[in-house]
């Protein structure tokens, strides 16, 4: 709230919405509230509460009460530089939607430096116009976004990718703005960072299903990731088979690499679920096979 609050646009409004947090988040929020009247730094600021409803469903909250023409969003996990909005409405001329750029902190482990770099690597090949207008770091035409349903509720995560491929499938365009930044905490918690992976991989299923033959930059390492628990099968039958020298050095090599690995194990849970998803139709999913009427 306070890299928010320090933004250089005028003017601005800030709603944050707490999805039923149990960590605290809620009081803390709560010190930023100005229902009343009351304003940080010129910026009017209201906080809403809800029950745990999932984050479109805070988005779209947020999206209601809003009153200007463009809402832009952003991530807790996220500090946004001061000037963000501003370099984002430098680039809002002609187009429905500007996205900007998320740095992520390389933090102390293996995993985290991975994810940091690749993210980088991502957005280093990005022209003027993107496919994608992340959560973190993104601004779109309000009447827009409500018109095409805002954050569907039913897509427990990728709501920014739906967004974004009903943007372009309407003919209109996503800039991209490099100097738009928002910097995001370093992902070291493994269980965390996986737990977010194997969403990734879950909703990828859901895209690539509802958006057929659209080009898209959700996934970045995800692919590279993947091979490496078919190559790591490969090797195991290899071992079983060969020396215990060769055991010995797979088994060093699983050490070294085992987040990885977990990595990797992750993303094909999620992309099974994904599938279950489709098969049943639940979490955004038509069903896989419709009985006929």
């Amino acid at each position: 709230m306070a890299a928010i609050s320090a933004q250089t646009y005028r003017p601005l409004e800030v709603i944050a919405v707490d999805d039923g947090s149990t960590d605290g988040s809620a009081e803390v929020l709560q010190k930023w509230h100005s229902l009343e009247g009351k304003i940080s730094k010129g910026i009017p600021i209201q906080v809403f509460t809800q029950e745990p409803l999932g984050l479109s469903a805070g988005r779209n909250n947020a999206l209601n009460a809003a009153k200007g023409e463009w809402v832009a969003i952003t991530d807790i996990d996220c500090r946004p530089r001061s000037d963000w909005i501003e370099c984002l409405f430098a680039s809002s001329e002609g187009v429905e939607a500007v996205t900007g750029r998320v740095i992520f902190d390389e933090g102390r482990t293996s995993v985290s430096r991975l994810r940091a770099r690749s993210i980088a690597n991502k957005y280093s090949k990005r022209g003027k116009n993107a496919t994608l207008a992340n959560g973190p770091c993104s601004m779109f035409k309000r009447e827009g976004l409500i018109s095409r349903g805002g954050f569907d509720p039913s897509w427990y995560h990728a709501e920014d990718m739906e967004v974004s491929m009903k943007i372009l499938q309407s003919g209109e365009t996503i800039r991209y703005e490099p100097d738009a930044i928002v910097d995001h905490v370093a992902e070291e918690n493994i269980a965390i960072f996986l737990q977010k992976r194997r969403r990734d991989a879950r909703a990828h299923i859901r895209i690539i299903r509802g958006y057929r033959g659209m080009n898209h930059d959700f996934t970045s390492d995800g692919y590279f990731i993947a091979i490496l628990l078919p190559l790591l099968s490969i090797a195991v039958i290899a071992g079983a088979i060969g020396s215990w020298f060769s055991v010995l050095i797979l088994i060093m090599c699983v050490m070294m690499f085992r987040n990885y690995l977990l990595w990797s194990a992750t993303l094909w849970i999620g992309v099974f679920e994904g599938w279950f998803d489709a098969l049943y139709g639940r979490n955004g999913h038509t069903p896989l096979f419709r009985k006929r009427d």
